[in-house]
């Protein structure tokens, strides 16, 4: 799981028959969740009404969900389905495997992140260092005894459709272009970019044109998710104050890094205006989500934690009030993700991984 958290730098049906198949997804769901995984809920855990284990070994994580909440693309690097690192997964949003190996859709090349929807149904976007080289690229884990991330120049975004065949790069800038989401209202993505020479959060259409830089304050902005109206934009970042904290960031942006053991939550309009930090709670707080309302923000932090763990989801307010703890777990909660009709969460944790460092995708049937 610690070498995970380190690697992860780290969405148009006939209208006919949406509806029937979306109702029969839902019960198939929920009768899955709750007659198998009940166990898998810690008692505190009072949002979460049922819960299903999707994968079973591994480290899996950000699951995103297509638009009409049938299908989910996310990444892995199980050894067991033939990967040497993230590649891009595709799953039906009642699916488990623990027997089964689900299709991948990237190219089996290089490293992949940040997989998403577009709107349509039929594509995805993410993020890929497949054009520099077949191999997986190196993954320092830790330099001068401080956990670190990668930034490879070598991340472009590309789109590709459900076979796994590229239809078209989206970026051909120098340096990195990676962490892509795309608004739910469908008409832009958000990106984090180094073009400028520091990691900035960056806006296009969805076709790739009209891109405006949304951030230009020194720092790592990522990991960048819309509201459910596309009006607003929530991130994490990391933003060096001091003298030696801003020589120790551009430092190690030079070598192609970033220390991701300082990061709080951010929140903006979606063109970059009124900006204002959402979280004050110190060590890593980070992979933001809006709730469906809009109005609250779901978010993975160790702030409660001494030596760096557990990592749980917490929930907060957007104006910064009513703060609360979403999960309970012992190890790693983190990348939560709404399904678009609000009823599902999909997470990824450590829970239930017999005491060892497989990080597993889990679907939670959500109550408010």
């Amino acid at each position: 799981m610690k070498k995970y958290l380190i690697i992860l730098s780290v969405c148009v049906a006939f209208a006919s028959c949406k509806n029937e198949t979306t109702k029969a997804t839902e019960v198939e769901i929920g009768t899955t969740v709750k007659e198998a995984q009940d166990t898998l809920i810690y008692p505190e855990e009072v949002h979460f009404k049922s819960i299903r284990q999707v994968t079973f070994g591994g480290d899996n994580a950000e699951a995103y969900w297509s638009f009409d909440d049938k299908q989910l693309v996310f990444q892995s690097n199980n050894a067991e389905w033939n990967v040497g690192c993230d590649q891009m997964f595709l799953m039906n949003a009642d699916e488990t495997f623990k027997d089964k190996v689900p299709p991948m859709i990237s190219t089996g090349k290089g490293r992949t992140t940040c997989a998403y929807f577009l709107p349509d149904n039929k594509h995805i976007i993410y993020a890929s260092t497949h054009l520099k080289q077949d191999e997986c690229p190196d993954t320092p884990l830790r330099k001068n005894g401080k956990y670190i991330w990668p930034i490879y120049d070598s991340y472009d975004i590309f789109v590709a459709d459900l076979e796994g065949n590229i239809v078209k790069q989206l970026t051909n800038e120098i340096g990195y272009d990676a962490e892509p989401t795309v608004s739910p209202k469908g008409d832009k993505i958000v990106i984090t970019s180094t073009r400028s020479g520091d990691l900035e959060l960056y806006t296009m259409n969805i076709d790739g044109s009209d891109v405006k830089q949304i951030t230009n304050e020194l720092g790592y902005d990522g990991g960048a998710f819309f509201s459910p109206d596309g009006s607003q934009l929530i991130f994490r970042s990391s933003r060096p104050k001091t003298e030696k904290e801003i020589k120790e960031y551009k430092d190690l942006l030079a070598e192609g890094l970033v220390e991701p053991t300082e990061m709080e939550l951010y929140i903006c309009n979606a063109d970059g205006s009124n900006l204002r930090q959402l979280t004050d709670l110190g060590n890593a707080n980070w992979s933001p989500f809006f709730l469906p309302s809009g109005d609250k923000v779901l978010f993975s932090s160790n702030f409660e934690a001494d030596r760096g763990f557990p990592f749980n989801l917490y929930m907060i307010d957007t104006d910064g009030k009513n703060l609360k703890r979403i999960t309970h777990g012992e190890t790693f909660d983190a990348f939560p993700v709404f399904s678009n009709d609000g009823k599902y969460l999909a997470f990824s944790s450590n829970r239930n991984n017999g005491g060892g460092r497989d990080t597993n995708l889990f679907i939670a049937e959500w109550q408010d």
